[in-house]
C-alpha cells in the first residue's frame, strides 16, 4: 500500500488546451496522475477541436507560456519536463530559455505536428526552430514514423531518422510505427548512436485521439519517479496500450484513450496487458 501522504513527483508539461479531453493538457494531466505523479500544465495553446479534427488554434502569448512556467518552477520542485504543441516559434524560444536554466531535469519532447485527424498543428518555421532550439535540450524524443521523416528530411529510413535526430542533440529517439503498413506496431528505441530495443504491440482495431500525449507523458512520468530509460520507455508503452484498449467512443470520431482503465471496481483483469505479445 502507499503513502497517501507522501510527495509524488511533478512533471512540468508544455502542451495545447484541447476541449474534447482527448490529448494535449488534458491527457497529460490524466496521465501523470495515472503514474502517480503531479502535472503541472503550462498551456501553450488554446484550439477549438473534437474528436474529428482540429478546428482552428491561437496560440498562448510567450510571455505568458514563460510567466507559467517560471511561477511554477519557482514554487514546485520539478522532476521532468514534457513538451507536445507549441504553438509558434515564439513559444519554442521561451520554452528554449526556461529549458537552459534546468539542465538537469529530464525532458521528454512529442515533435507534434498534426492532430489525430490530420489537421496542422506545426509549421516549418517551428520544426527548423524545434530542430536548433529544443533537441538538443531534449532527453528524449517522441516522434511517430511521419513526424520523424519530418524532422529529418535527409534520412531515407526510420533508422537513418534516429541518427539524425541524435546527432541535432537529442540524447534518445524512440520512434512509434503506428502510422507504418504492418500487420503489428513496432516501436523503436535508440540511445548513445545505437539501436537500443524492439517494442512490437497488436495493432488495435480503430482511431485514436491523444495516444502520443500519453505515450511522451507516461515516459516523462516514470522518468520523473527515477526509472531508467530503457524500463521507463517499456513501461509507458504498455500503459498506452491499455488507456488504448480500454479507449471509449465519446463522440463522432476517435476513440479518447481511458487513462483510469485500472481504476474500474469492476476492472476485468484479462483487460490489462502488462507484457508486450509474444
Amino acid at each position: 500500500m502507499s503513502n497517501n501522504n507522501a510527495t509524488p513527483p511533478a512533471v512540468l508539461t508544455f502542451s495545447g488546451l484541447d476541449p474534447s479531453g482527448g490529448a494535449g493538457s488534458q491527457a497529460d494531466i490524466e496521465t501523470l496522475i495515472s503514474l502517480g505523479c503531479h502535472c503541472c500544465p503550462v498551456v501553450t495553446a488554446i484550439t477549438s477541436q473534437d474528436t474529428c479534427n482540429i478546428k482552428n488554434f491561437s496560440p498562448t502569448l510567450p510571455t505568458m507560456v514563460v510567466e507559467q512556467a517560471r511561477a511554477i518552477l519557482e514554487d514546485i520542485h520539478i522532476s521532468a519536463f514534457k513538451i507536445g504543441m507549441l504553438g509558434s516559434v515564439e513559444n519554442v524560444e521561451s520554452i528554449h530559455s526556461i529549458l537552459m536554466d534546468y539542465p538537469d531535469i529530464p525532458v521528454v519532447f512529442d515533435p507534434v505536428i498534426a492532430a489525430g485527424g490530420g489537421g496542422n498543428l506545426s509549421s516549418d518555421a517551428i520544426i527548423e526552430a524545434s530542430i536548433s532550439l529544443l533537441l538538443p535540450q531534449t532527453t528524449l524524443v517522441t516522434p511517430n514514423s511521419l513526424e520523424a521523416r519530418e524532422y529529418s528530411p535527409g534520412a531515407d529510413s526510420l533508422e537513418a531518422c534516429a541518427h539524425e535526430l541524435m546527432e541535432l542533440g537529442t540524447e534518445h529517439v524512440l520512434i512509434t510505427g503506428s502510422h507504418e503498413r504492418t500487420d503489428s506496431i513496432q516501436n523503436r528505441l535508440w540511445g548513445n548512436q545505437r539501436f537500443i530495443a524492439d517494442f512490437t504491440w497488436e495493432r488495435l482495431p480503430g482511431q485514436f485521439h491523444g495516444s502520443g500525449c500519453t505515450l511522451a507523458a507516461a515516459t516523462a512520468g516514470l522518468l520523473a519517479h527515477g526509472v531508467d530509460m530503457v524500463t521507463a520507455t517499456r513501461n509507458a508503452q504498455a500503459y498506452t496500450f491499455n488507456t488504448l484498449k480500454n479507449a471509449r467512443r465519446l463522440g463522432m470520431g476517435q476513440l479518447i484513450p481511458y487513462r483510469m482503465f485500472w481504476a474500474d471496481s469492476d476492472q476485468d483483469e484479462s483487460k490489462i496487458e502488462t507484457d508486450q505479445p509474444e
